[in-house]
């Protein structure tokens, strides 16, 4: 089927003119105008393409670290040795460190109080928690000793959860400085308190299982940008690392099973012979292989050894290290290879027997899938390792994350826990992207990397099982969240502190805006390319806001400043209004034409609805889906659905492809019952975005365009557009795919049979003509006479 169709005779410039003379200074604000002097200015170390500069420069930190885990106490003991490279061209006269654990005491916290208010009902907890003065609970970081490399006493100031150390000497370009810090924290339940570290109790076997998170003091980054970024951590904003090189000794119960950030330098030290043997096995497996088997696991429970062992790991070009140590655990591993950099990466899991039954069969499958996948979108996985650990929360680090994921008692898991637990894996290990190697600073910006991380997560589990209920990533996802009113919204660009709805605004919105411009604004191929480059240039430095946008600018070559502006600085919501169509008969004109691609929608399962990203990924047939070709995910749940379901034919999506072509004049002539449509669209909502229309025809065909979010640069709340028809039109949808994340589609539709119109102009005009031309055939009035013409 082939329609022919005429675009607007005279553009949306002239329209737009004619309403700025009607309504002067009322129609334009700023939603088109450069971001200019929001964005840093460029120079020698952040360039305006977004690239680093010629004399970016960044700060290094090596750390040699020995623990003791002393689980009777639950208290740490560590002994580190910090060397600190100045590589600015600043003088230091002191150097900032981070004592995150200090947020758990109730005297060395941030102190970033909440608004409180009476309760509906007074219970003990309530008054506990408002007792004055605050008693000290006996948890944070106690410094022992903080000294130079010969050993003598540096001076040190403690702020809530940083310390500043004050240097004998200012540390000059191009120096270094080694000093050594020990210090023991009590480690605390996080289950009970919260936060990302500690340890969980297992009361029916009476084991614990640690995740050793923020648990030594840590360098601040010192950057061209900001200076020290010593913000104090409180809970909620994550963090500013330098990168560097570690080696790390943990001194912990001999039956405990130890993974870490890196590589096992000792693994023939505290494996048995078995377990080695079984490791020496996954290094070359296809399939997960149980390093430490459930069996073993559900014996070492039993037994608290007294003994001790020493596990040793090492990392390079890190910028944090993290570790987990049970009896408790199951460990499996495989290995798995990055095609772009031919890296083979040892992939594995970490997990107690309460969670056996999904993770043996998902997790280290859903780690290789990954790395695999955000390496095709960013740049190919560097490190040699990649973790999921089961610890009932989601955490992440250099090469190892916390996960959870649990069946019931008797094995069986739902639906929705496996999909939480694939997207808790998916998100965390593509941390590792996001922000462990494209370095950015959390304790400002949690969106770029919640964000853009949330957003790749998107495209992973897509490319894992096209039916994957993703519920962060597509726009209609958004939608709830932009309808809130505007004293409960920050922008995107606001402080991680700052934010009143944080998983909206610093993971959903900023993936849903990229996806925006992937699938509706600038297209796979243009975005992908972008996105990749900013990857490659800042993989390893410390990318700011700025980097980013002008990097998607730079190598796609759209401006997207409005974008940047309305989404990411501004709270407005998308709400485009089909307002009005008004129809006409003309006779002449040029006729354009358009090629269509049709497109079978299946009838949604397992999502809500299905959007445009699924469609276009089925029908894209260098996408192979990892559900499709793996026969140990295909549960009963994948098999359930795709038993059941088949492919429902009744609905097409019809979308252009390419620019429409018009027709000469004397095409024109051949054409019967043209019919002209000129649609008015209103801005409500304030963000502007493109227009996508889909025509259905009284014929029952159907056809899409897209018009530019250009069309609004001259009046940003109203815009009009005039097509021309050879098949009667029946209806007209606006967003029919809602991929712009509209968030009212009552005012998006029209149909011909609720159209009561007066006639236009126009309209009117033709009939004069026709009632001049049949006066003429009776012998009466001459048409051009008639109409005005000599």
């Amino acid at each position: 089927m082939k329609l022919k169709v005429l675009g607007l005779l005279f553009c949306s410039a002239v329209v737009s003119a004619q309403n700025i003379q009607n309504n002067p200074g009322s129609n334009h604000g700023n939603k088109f105008e450069q971001l200019g002097t929001i964005l840093p200015t460029p120079n020698v170390y952040r360039t305006a393409s977004g690239s680093p500069g010629q004399a970016y420069w960044q700060q290094r930190a090596d750390y040699d670290i020995e623990a003791y885990l002393d689980e009777d106490k639950r208290n740490l003991k560590g002994s580190e040795t910090i060397t600190y490279y100045n590589n600015s061209p600043d003088d230091l006269d002191y150097l900032w460190l981070q004592l995150d654990e200090n947020q758990q005491s109730t005297v060395k916290n941030a102190d970033y109080p909440f608004s409180s208010m009476l309760p509906k009902i007074t219970v003990l907890e309530n008054l506990k928690a408002s007792e004055l003065p605050v008693s000290d609970n006996g948890y944070g970081v106690n410094l022992e000793k903080v000294t130079d490399a010969s050993g003598n006493p540096l001076k040190y100031v403690v702020n809530k959860t940083m310390m500043r150390i004050d240097l004998p000497k200012a540390l000059k370009k191009g120096e270094k400085f080694v000093f050594k810090v020990n210090w023991n924290y009590n480690i605390p339940n996080r289950i009970e308190m919260g936060g990302r570290g500690g340890y969980e109790n297992f009361p029916e076997d009476g084991n614990d299982l640690y995740t050793m998170t923020q648990w030594f003091p840590r360098m601040c980054v010192y950057s061209d940008f900001h200076g020290w970024q010593n913000h104090q951590f409180t809970g909620r904003g994550e963090f500013a690392l330098v990168f560097g090189n570690y080696k790390v000794k943990m001194n912990v119960p001999a039956d405990h099973i130890v993974g870490g950030t890196g590589e096992c330098k000792n693994y023939e030290q505290v494996l048995t012979s078995e377990q080695l043997a079984r490791y020496r096995k996954a290094e070359s497996a296809n399939e997960p292989v149980e390093i430490v088997t459930l069996d073993e696991a559900k014996k070492a429970e039993k037994n608290h050894s007294k003994q001790r062992k020493i596990w040793i790991f090492e990392a390079n070009d890190v910028r944090d290290f993290a570790w987990t140590s049970s009896r408790k655990f199951i460990w499996d591993g495989m290995r798995v290879t990055i095609p772009e950099n031919n890296n083979k990466v040892m992939a594995m899991s970490f997990y107690g027997k309460e969670a056996y039954g999904l993770y043996r069969k998902f997790s280290t499958k859903a780690v290789a899938h990954t790395i695999k996948t955000y390496s095709e979108f960013t740049i190919p996985y560097p490190y040699p390792v990649a973790q999921s650990v089961e610890a009932a929360n989601g955490m992440e680090y250099p090469m190892i994350c916390f996960n959870y994921g649990r069946t019931e008692k008797d094995g069986t898991y739902s639906e929705a826990i496996k999909n939480g637990m694939l997207g808790v894996i998916i998100h965390e290990v593509g941390h590792n992207f996001f922000p462990m190697i494209i370095n950015s600073d959390e304790r400002q910006w949690s969106w770029m990397d919640e964000g853009l991380n949330t957003f790749v997560e998107y495209l992973t589990e897509e490319k894992w099982d096209n039916k994957f209920p993703s519920k962060r990533g597509p726009a209609w996802t958004i939608v709830d969240y932009m309808k809130l009113p505007k004293d409960e919204l920050e922008p995107i660009m606001s402080n991680s502190e700052n934010i009143a709805r944080f998983g909206p605004n610093a993971y959903s919105k900023p993936a849903t805006g990229l996806n925006i411009l992937r699938e509706t604004i600038m297209g796979r191929e243009l975005f992908d390319k972008a996105f990749k480059t900013y990857a490659k240039r800042w993989a390893f430095r410390h990318p700011e806001p700025a980097d980013f946008f002008r990097t998607m600018e730079d190598a796609s070559g759209e401006d997207l400043d409005w974008f940047w502006r309305g989404w990411f600085y501004g709270t407005d919501p998308v709400d485009i209004s089909l307002d009005k169509v008004t129809i006409a008969t003309p006779d002449f004109g040029a006729v354009p034409k358009s090629e269509t691609v049709k497109y079978t929608v299946e009838k949604p399962v397992l999502n809500e609805f299905e959007d445009v990203s699924k469609i276009r990924n089925r029908e894209d047939k260098n996408i192979k889906f990892y559900a499709d070709t793996d026969k140990d995910v295909q549960d009963f749940y994948y098999r359930y659905d795709r038993g059941q379901e088949k492919v429902d034919t009744s609905k097409e999506y019809n979308l252009t492809t390419g620019n429409l072509e018009k027709l000469g004049a004397k095409d024109i002539k051949k054409e019967n019952n043209v019919t002209a449509y000129q649609i008015d669209f209103s801005n409500k909502g304030g963000l502007v975005m493109p227009i996508i229309l889909e025509f259905t025809f009284e014929d029952g065909s159907k056809l899409n365009d897209k018009i530019s979010v250009q069309i609004w640069r001259h009046n940003e709340q109203k815009a009009s557009k005039t097509y021309y028809f050879d098949k009667k039109l029946k209806s007209v949808q606006l967003d029919p795919m809602r991929e712009t994340a509209d968030i009212d589609t009552s005012n998006n539709f029209w149909t011909a049979s609720s159209s009561s119109e007066a006639p236009s102009k126009f309209q009117v005009f033709k009939q004069k003509q026709k009632d001049a031309a049949r006066g003429a055939s009776n012998g009466k009035v001459n048409p051009m006479q008639a109409a005005g013409k000599k």
